[in-house]
């Protein structure tokens, strides 16, 4: 993923068109990362000697709910459509940690890594992006940023890069989101 932010495009409604791609990419992010750790927690969350990540889960989890709650939000005030994606995107990130749980408590630790890191760089673009025109979401925006990178260095120190075939699930989440962006953006 570039570091540069998407030019504005030209023509009259350009910048309410990406504005609508930026709000409707980032709900139907958030939408994923509940359901992610909804689909951890649904293994992990009452399995006996999994207290503590069962613990991180449902605190990150309550983060990403309120940049959903927030995200839910600022498309009814835009008057932008979520994804037609959003019930895919639910059913596969459920599926993504549940199964990452079911291979153990450093898969999903990996997993939360691995979504997180295009996330923060998915953020930060957009922040460079629309700091001049939209400063008040751009602070938001950051601000949500950090709270992922705080969920991927916990990840990180919990022994993602511990994961069994971690090199290889990563990159196949990590590719899996860039994906999901790109289309959720128009769809």
């Amino acid at each position: 993923m570039s570091d540069k932010p998407i030019p504005p495009r030209p023509g009259r409604g350009a910048l309410a068109a990406r504005m609508a791609e930026i709000l409707r990419v980032d709900q139907a992010g958030e939408v994923a990362a509940v359901a992610i750790y909804r689909g951890q927690r649904a293994v992990l969350g009452e399995a006996r000697g999994h207290e503590r990540i069962a613990g991180q889960l449902a605190e990150m989890e309550a983060h990403e709910a309120v940049h959903l709650a927030r995200f839910d939000q600022l498309l009814t005030e835009h008057g932008v459509r979520p994804t037609a994606m959003a019930p895919i995107w639910r059913a596969a990130a459920f599926a993504l940690g549940a199964g990452t749980a079911l291979m153990g408590d450093k898969a999903a630790h990996a997993c939360t890594e691995a979504v997180e890191n295009v996330i923060e760089e998915h953020y930060a673009s957009q922040v460079a992006e629309i700091a001049e025109r939209n400063p008040d979401l751009a602070v938001e925006l950051a601000q949500f940023r950090e709270e992922e990178l705080a969920h991927r260095d916990l990840a990180a120190r919990e022994g993602a890069h511990e994961a069994p075939g971690y090199a290889l699930l990563s990159a196949v989440i990590r590719t899996g989101c860039r994906a999901a962006i790109k289309i959720s953006e128009k769809i």
